[in-house]
């Protein structure tokens, strides 16, 4: 994950104390809560720019040409000009647009001279319809602004300093759309494999910044009216306890929902491999085009919008958690086969997060799956979300209390099945990595 730390504070309580109340940690904690509303604010503003451009994109752009409805074939262009857009920035601007999706997260922190290649990529190409979220944009954002901030200073900046603030602006840039403080502190430490007195150094200016960013995005969203996009199911369907019938079916469908995710990420890793090599800006559109045809594909074959198999999948998974039994077996299973194939060649040619596609893709594949006698909608909604997030993300402990948090107040029913639905998605990922690692170092040491 950006931004990540590995502070080495000396073991021990009676050592970790004077560390925690030294002058320069509370500064350290006081300089997160200041660079955290700032942040947060600039976050706030860029998330709900991106939000607006997608609202004209697929709603008022349509109907002004005269069509009711989304045709079909609106993902073609708006692919293509999303990698016509993206192509020079990759290859010519500083930082090359951000993260590359296929690689998770993760990577050095975003510094200040690579933030306008991040928030050029992110608001330009994300709301034309890229398969792909805005987190990881978001915690580059976070990362560059508050470094840049301490520059600003003007005094000398400590290694770990630098690295404990960038960590802090990802946080707090990230906390509100994955559902608050609380989740975005889990995904920090649970990344960083962290115990003890480090897990206390780095979580405690997290906390501080996200917390501040929180504040911000409630008070501005409610003050402006304005759309950040977090990931949320407003209306969620009817909690019952699983029986088990659940646990049956939620096994399996688990470990499909991780087949599927992966299959999908090595189709990214494929993509990126072969964007990489020579003539990246012309494949860089190539790639994004042929995202748009199977988006399209879908919008065919269903008779549905394409909006719903385009963008990250925030709105398409609200639909389908507020009244899933409108879609039927094989809409569900041409999203998952479509957006699947999208999401894996946006993941390796464009840029974006990839944990707001793997929540939606996971819950329609289980969803698909509760026709089976015995697992119920519910109980697969939230199965489905956690394996795919865990499977993308390699974070069960995050992906399960995001998953309780999207289904509501009554979700501790579906605990137990959440969280081994998680469990069954690490270690499936892992046999079928084992597995691929074989097949490679066969492959390796066969002879030519």
């Amino acid at each position: 994950m950006s931004g990540t730390v590995d502070p080495s504070p000396p073991p021990g309580g009676a050592a970790r104390r004077p560390s925690l109340l030294s002058a320069g940690y509370l500064r350290l904690l006081l300089l997160s809560l200041v660079f955290g509303v700032p942040v947060a604010l600039a976050c706030f503003f860029f998330v709900s720019l991106q939000q607006w451009l997608q609202h004209q994109v697929w709603e008022v752009l349509p109907a002004a040409v005269g069509y009711a409805r989304v045709p079909w074939w609106w993902p073609l262009p708006a692919l293509a000009l999303a990698g016509l857009i993206l192509a020079p920035i990759v290859t010519r601007v500083p930082g090359h647009g951000g993260h590359i999706p296929a690689r998770g997260l993760g990577g050095a922190p975003v510094g200040p001279r690579e933030l306008p290649g991040v928030f050029l990529a992110a608001v330009l190409t994300l709301p034309l319809g890229v398969v792909l979220g805005p987190e990881a944009p978001l915690m580059a954002v976070g990362s560059a602004l508050a470094l840049l901030a301490l520059q600003l200073r003007r005094k000398a900046i400590e290694p770990h300093e630098k690295t404990v603030v960038a960590t802090a602006g990802s946080t707090a840039a990230i906390s509100t759309i994955l559902g608050g403080p609380i989740v975005a502190a889990i995904m920090v430490v649970e990344a960083a494999g962290l115990a003890g007195p480090e897990l206390a150094v780095l979580l405690l200016p997290c906390l501080t910044a996200s917390a501040a960013g929180a504040l911000v995005f409630t008070g501005f969203g409610r003050w402006t009216g304005l759309s950040v996009g977090a990931l949320g199911l407003p209306t969620v369907p009817p909690n019952v306890l699983p029986d088990a019938g659940d646990f049956l079916w939620g096994i399996p469908a688990a470990a499909l929902v991780t087949v599927v995710m992966t299959l999908g990420h090595r189709l990214g890793e494929r993509t990126h491999r072969w964007t990489a090599r020579r003539a990246t800006a012309v494949r860089t559109v190539v790639c994004a085009v042929a995202a748009g045809v199977f988006l399209a594909a879908y919008a065919l074959i269903t008779g549905r919008s394409p909006a719903q198999a385009s963008l990250s999948g925030q709105a398409a998974l609200s639909e389908l958690a507020a009244d899933p039994h409108a879609w039927s077996v094989g809409a569900l299973v041409a999203l998952v086969l479509c957006k699947a194939v999208a999401w894996g060649i946006c993941l390796g040619s464009m840029r974006g997060g990839p944990i707001f596609p793997s929540v939606l893709l996971g819950s329609a594949t289980a969803l698909a799956c509760a026709g089976l006698p015995g697992l119920g909608v519910t109980p697969a909604l939230g199965l489905g979300m956690a394996a795919g997030a865990t499977t993308v993300t390699g974070l069960p402990l995050t992906s399960s209390v995001l998953a309780v948090l999207l289904l509501g107040h009554d979700a501790h029913n579906q605990m137990p099945l959440v969280v081994i639905a998680a469990v069954v998605a690490v270690i499936t990922g892992r046999l079928l990595r084992g597995r691929r690692d074989e097949e490679t170092r066969g492959q390796q040491a066969a002879p030519s």
